[in-house]
């Protein structure tokens, strides 16, 4: 073999190296960026999340907005899942209740949780104390149902009050996600107009998904029903 056969051996073997390995870091970043990030929640034990926002939408019902770890966190609750949250009552004792945030893993950086506060609710004390800075202690992701996108043509969904916030959240993550064409059909009651919860949310959907999304308001005390705008 003459040198300049050797040389180009040499090449050849350094381009090809050079190759593998670029291979190697695309795909290894393919798979870091693709991976799903790490929830912040702990099924087994409380967690607790700082309060960072407190904006009050009429006399009783408030939006909570808690601080995950970093910038870039996510709670990590499955859709159509909800989280336990403790708090004291006004006696002092240990209550825990459900709740469902209203954001998804899309929001990235914090959760919400909007609140209706009953005079007589137990939780409904602890919400009513907390003020900005301080801690929420909550555990999850909790439930059976766990919604898998496409899974039905067309979803139909009922609410009442406060119960609004579980049908929110999934009917937001099937509107938004753009791989899944399944329709949302909402019945949502209530007593007053003024007790309509996310109802600026609500009519924002509709308007957004045309034809995939419709609700329709229905009022006790009025006596009266209409569709959403």
């Amino acid at each position: 073999m003459d040198l300049e056969f050797l040389q180009s051996m040499d090449v050849q073997i350094l381009v090809g190296l050079g190759v593998a390995v670029l291979a190697i870091l695309v795909a290894a970043a393919y798979l870091f960026s693709s991976r799903k990030p790490k929830g912040c929640l702990d099924p087994e034990n409380f967690r607790e999340f700082k309060l960072v926002k407190r904006q009050q939408l009429s006399h009783n019902v408030a939006k909570f907005t808690f601080e995950l770890p970093t910038p870039t966190s996510v709670l990590g609750l499955p859709i159509g899942q909800h989280i336990s949250c403790r708090g004291k009552d006004s006696q002092g004792e240990e209550v825990i209740k459900p709740y469902t945030p209203t954001t998804l893993d899309s929001d990235v950086g914090h959760f919400e949780l909007v609140i209706k506060m009953y005079p007589q609710g137990r939780m409904s004390h602890h919400f009513r104390e907390l003020r900005v800075g301080d801690y929420l202690a909550v555990k999850g992701p909790k439930g059976r149902f766990r919604y898998q996108p496409g899974q039905v043509r067309a979803f139909g969904m009922i609410a009442g009050g406060s119960g609004i916030t579980p049908m929110f959240q999934v009917a937001r993550a099937i509107l938004e996600n753009p791989k899944d064409m399944t329709n949302v059909h909402l019945i949502y009651a209530n007593v007053t107009y003024e007790d309509i919860l996310l109802k600026e949310e609500l009519d924002s959907l509709v308007a957004n998904y045309p034809g995939r999304f419709k609700v329709y308001y229905v009022l006790n005390q009025e006596q009266r029903s209409f569709i959403g705008i």
